[in-house]
């Protein structure tokens, strides 16, 4: 027999970049020709929906918790789509999320110190530091997620509510959704005491052939360091959604391994649904 370990391999800054994983990782055949299989067998629409409804669950705790105002309207809507392919049921499903979350960081951004506020909530090559911010705690959640999915021996690359691109591991993309508000926790709590000081600028190519040169603002290494450190921590911390065996209370990153294990359950046709458990943080 032999041990199996999950190396992670990161930046200096604490940005994960490859995964070593088991040899026998992709001996599980039976749950990836599921996975295929539920584009044509309806499944696939199912759970594209389960995502979103998921997604907004959280987002909607997380108001609730700092007293915001939750946008309610947008489950029901979800529930009622009938589009009869994939492809037209995410183009509705992306811009009734779009328009959430939209919603949803304007409203959050108010629990930040205002010297922090961006305009805007930006994700790829942001300029400002706090959405630089966001993006470390998402690119940490999404190895998480990765790590969970290839666990449960699923396709990474085969999404339902992100759309197959290469390069992209669009299930990965799928199932952070699930999980996103409690970064975004982590995050409100973690820039309560930051200063502008907090934050280095650095110039970065941001154009074709480096023909652009720009400054992006981030954490600086101190700053970089110990939130990671204390966002691995967040992860550790349990909540109170019971195990599937036993038990009433696991670790976040317990419960991420569970629901890709659920998830491929429903895949193979050992569960009738799939309903996301969204933790409250």
């Amino acid at each position: 027999g032999f041990w199996e370990i999950d190396v992670l391999i990161t930046t200096r800054n604490g940005y994960p970049i490859a995964m070593l994983k088991s040899l026998e990782d992709d001996a599980h055949v039976k749950t990836r020709i599921c996975q295929y299989e539920s584009l044509k067998n309806g499944k696939a629409l199912y759970l594209a929906k389960q995502f979103v409804i998921g997604k907004v669950e959280g987002q909607n705790i997380l108001l609730n918790k700092y007293g915001l105002e939750p946008y309610r309207s947008v489950i029901p809507i979800v529930k009622s789509l009938k589009e009869p392919n994939l492809k037209m049921l995410r183009r509705r499903l992306v811009q009734i999320e779009g328009k959430n979350s939209q919603h949803y960081f304007k409203t959050i951004f108010q629990l930040f110190p205002r010297e922090l506020r961006p305009t805007n909530r930006k994700g790829f090559k942001a300029y400002d530091g706090l959405n630089n911010t966001f993006n470390l705690a998402y690119m940490l959640l999404f190895w998480k997620c990765y790590r969970a999915l290839i666990k449960a021996h699923l396709e990474p690359y085969l999404g339902f509510l992100h759309s197959l691109r290469f390069g992209r591991p669009s299930l990965v993309c799928d199932f952070v959704e699930l999980y996103r508000h409690l970064a975004d926790d982590f995050v409100i709590q973690y820039c309560q005491k930051l200063k502008p000081k907090d934050f280095k600028a650095k110039k970065e190519n941001m154009g074709f052939k480096g023909k652009k040169i720009s400054k992006r603002i981030y954490l600086d290494n101190r700053k970089t360091d110990d939130m990671t450190n204390r966002l691995h921590d967040y992860f550790r911390r349990e909540v109170n959604v019971p195990r599937i065996k036993r038990g009433e209370k696991q670790e976040l990153e317990t419960l991420i391994n569970e629901e890709a294990m659920l998830l491929g359950k429903y895949l193979r046709n050992e569960r009738e649904a799939w309903t996301p458990r969204i933790a409250i943080p």
